[in-house]
């Protein structure tokens, strides 16, 4: 087990490419943590230079408080499990899982030892004489998993090792990683684009943007508390509702001619100043009519099953609502809505850094 330690790691391609612009990072023993972010942000090069797959610019990586820019990748002890398996087609599963081991001439019973052990965690053992040609996606990223698990790493490492699966086996993959996570307690690294991925496995979210981290912390604290408008739309399915607004005075801000209560936004702002007001889709309150309230007419409905989603557009901008089915009469054109000041987020519309606070409540 081991601490991860990155400070001020940079990655420069071709001389003036910075893919990653000085990523500082505490990764705690035993902790699960999540890089997210669009393609091309940075994430998976970041995961490389942790595994020594690519050199380091700048900065320093640290495993178990031991520097490792200038060690070999085999000599990291980490263990990566890729998107695409990397499994040998010719060899059975028991010698994909064993390979490793076998390069490191670890005695044969040992081996043996191992290789049982992982297949019975991973619950595999019924395939170990197989070709990876006559396994499921499941079942191979399975057995990818288990050549990780053999070699008692302290570090695993993941780059978006379920992006090849259908929905529904990714759904059960990510429970089975997190149970498998918790019952080793090794430190990991995770690599995905999926932020729903990354809301349910992590103890520690990285969000990442343009080669820069935008946000870390707890899941929870990232959804409620957004620091940045990139993070408030990134994070959340639906996306967070955005609206282009004017400070009108102390804890009051102007939306297409509402005025919105905004109390726990950052004092100090003058009249006049240009601000986003963002709202969670189920943060709003339908009420019986528009009166007292925001008007949105509905222009389409999707059904979810157990919600629904209204779209329409405020202030010429779209929006969208989330409600429970049956909350709304199927023949509604139009929703009152009306707004919580503790559930609203406010961004200066320039840098799109967050200027105020939400209230924690028991809810969120």
């Amino acid at each position: 087990m081991a601490v991860v330690t990155l400070q001020n790691v940079r990655k420069v391609y071709a001389g003036d490419i910075e893919a990653v612009k000085g990523v500082s990072l505490d990764i705690p023993d035993g902790h699960l943590c999540v890089l997210v972010g669009p393609s091309g942000c940075g994430k998976s090069t970041l995961l490389r230079m942790v595994a020594g797959l690519e050199t380091i610019t700048s900065g320093s990586v640290a495993i178990g408080g031991r520097e490792v820019n200038e060690v070999e990748p085999a000599d990291r002890d980490i263990a990566m499990v890729f998107q695409n398996y990397a499994l040998y087609p010719h060899m059975s599963v028991y010698d994909n899982i064993a390979y490793g081991l076998r390069n490191r001439r670890t005695p044969k019973d040992e081996i043996d030892r191992r290789v049982q052990e992982a297949a019975r965690i991973l619950a595999i053992e019924p395939f170990l004489n197989r070709k990876p040609r006559a396994l499921s996606g499941g079942q191979r990223q399975r057995v990818a998993m288990g050549r990780a698990i053999v070699r008692k790493p302290q570090v695993f490492l993941f780059d978006e090792p379920l992006s090849n699966l259908d929905a529904k086996l990714r759904v059960q993959m990510r429970v089975e990683i997190k149970k498998l996570q918790r019952a080793l307690g090794v430190t990991s690294i995770y690599v995905t684009h999926d932020q729903v991925e990354a809301m349910t496995l992590s103890d520690k979210l990285v969000v990442m943007n343009a080669g820069r981290v935008e946000q870390v912390g707890a899941p929870s604290e990232v959804y409620r508390r957004p620091a940045t408008r990139f993070v408030a739309t990134f994070i959340g399915s639906p996306p967070m509702n955005l609206l282009d607004g004017v400070v009108e005075g102390e804890g009051r801000v102007r939306v297409d001619g509402a005025v919105l209560d905004v109390s726990d936004m950052r004092a100090g702002l003058q009249p006049g100043h240009l601000v986003e007001v963002g709202i969670r889709p189920e943060d709003l309150e339908i009420v019986g009519s528009a009166s007292n309230s925001v008007s949105l007419p509905i222009d389409f409905v999707e059904e979810l099953g157990a919600t629904q989603l209204f779209y329409g557009a405020l202030g010429g901008q779209p929006f969208v609502v989330q409600a429970g089915t049956g909350v709304v009469p199927a023949d509604a054109k139009s929703l009152g809505l009306r707004i919580a000041a503790e559930r609203i987020h406010v961004f200066d519309r320039e840098s799109g850094q967050r200027l105020g606070r939400v209230a924690e409540t028991a809810a969120a």
